[in-house]
């Protein structure tokens, strides 16, 4: 059978691996200091425990579908079926196009590259593209910006890779609302739950060692399905994010668009930050204690730095409350939109050391002079 998200510990009311939620969970005016949370009886009391912690990410996570939609239920959860639909052998690893069954009769088109020569069972890492035309062939280094390269980058430290296409990128043109969905992000979040699940099931791959990668629309999607999805040991976000009141000055539109994101955003909460059930401080909190790597540049155009600065200030005293001030690590390179190679070393790195993994690429591979910034 197929492992299932831990969902007792992600809803704090629910009872099995449903989606349903639990009576409506308490509104936080103020998504900047986390150490707090608002009882059953609508009483504030100060986060002193990791227990108090699950309380409050709980809020958090329940906030976060009202606006997403619903995590569905494991009746989706379809045999995963995959089809290999072409095979390409490299000299370093071996390169399978597949589909996967994300729920019945939705195959998800993907690469799968898994290193030769692997030892036992090898740390994954699903990764997820930008929001360009050349979708998952990207990061596996097929199209695109060498800078972005990333899942071929991991596969060549000895990692199993899985990257796929976001809907209507690449192969995969879907009506997520003609599917029942509420948004785009909450049919994202769950093929990329859906993806866990068969790095899961790979013999390759060891199921306790699975991370998550990706840059900007693949940045932010990496904060989402992380704050919901524990499997998720370690976490790399470019570019992904930053608090909404910072966002292009509190002007969120863009995250109510119902081709990329939630529709809800505009039609629910009038794209009001201050409406708004959720923030990315809250989402980046609810990874904690574990380990991730936020590459923010300093001339970034579409996430402005003083608002990542708002998400990490938020969520270092949570990462301090459960005794893991050194998982939550920020850089800064002076560029624009960009994942340069010092920064994709160092999260590598990170990844490395969260996994216990002896890489088998001495991290040249993200160190080619030639790259564009």
């Amino acid at each position: 059978p197929m492992p299932l998200v831990s969902l007792l510990l992600i809803f704090a009311q629910a009872s099995s691996g449903g989606a349903v939620l639990a009576d409506e969970p308490p509104f936080y005016a103020d998504k900047q200091n986390l150490l707090r949370y608002i009882d059953e009886q609508g009483r504030e009391h100060p986060v002193e425990t990791a227990a108090h912690w699950r309380i409050r990410r709980s809020h958090i996570v329940e906030n976060f579908q009202r606006v997403m939609g619903e995590i569905p239920g494991d009746e989706k959860r379809a045999p995963l079926d995959v089809k290999v639909l072409a095979e390409v052998e490299t000299p370093r690893y071996v390169q399978k196009k597949i589909t996967y069954i994300s729920e019945p009769g939705d195959p998800v088109p993907a690469y799968l590259l898994i290193p030769k020569g692997l030892k036992g069972r090898a740390p994954a890492m699903l990764c997820l593209h930008q929001s360009v035309e050349s979708d998952k062939s990207e990061p596996v280094g097929l199209s695109g910006k060498p800078n972005l390269h990333y899942a071929k980058e991991l596969t060549d430290r000895g990692y199993v890779t899985l990257t796929s296409d976001f809907p209507r990128y690449g192969d995969y043109s879907i009506d997520v609302y003609e599917m029942g969905y509420a948004s785009v992000t909450q049919k994202g979040v769950w093929n990329h739950m859906r993806g866990i699940d068969l790095l899961q099931a790979l013999p390759e791959v060891d199921p306790d060692r699975i991370g998550c990668i990706g840059h900007s629309l693949g940045g932010y999607n990496t904060i989402f399905v992380s704050a919901v999805d524990e499997r998720i040991k370690v976490v790399v976000s470019s570019c992904g994010f930053c608090s909404f009141f910072k966002y292009r000055g509190g002007r969120i539109e863009p995250w109510g668009s119902p081709t990329h994101h939630m529709p809800r955003v505009s039609s629910v909460y009038d794209n009001d930050p201050a409406r708004m059930p959720f923030d990315f401080t809250e989402l980046l909190a609810a990874i904690a204690p574990r380990p991730v790597f936020v590459n923010a540049p300093v001339m970034d155009g579409a996430f402005p730095l003083a608002g990542v600065h708002d998400c990490l200030n938020a969520a270092a005293p949570v990462y301090k409350l459960l005794d893991a001030e050194q998982g939550l690590v920020a850089q800064h390179p002076n560029v624009g939109h960009s994942f340069p190679p010092e920064q994709r070393k160092a999260a590598y790195e990170l990844v490395d050391k969260a996994l216990n993994h002896r890489p088998t690429d001495d991290g040249q591979a993200a160190k080619r002079p030639e790259e564009a910034r």
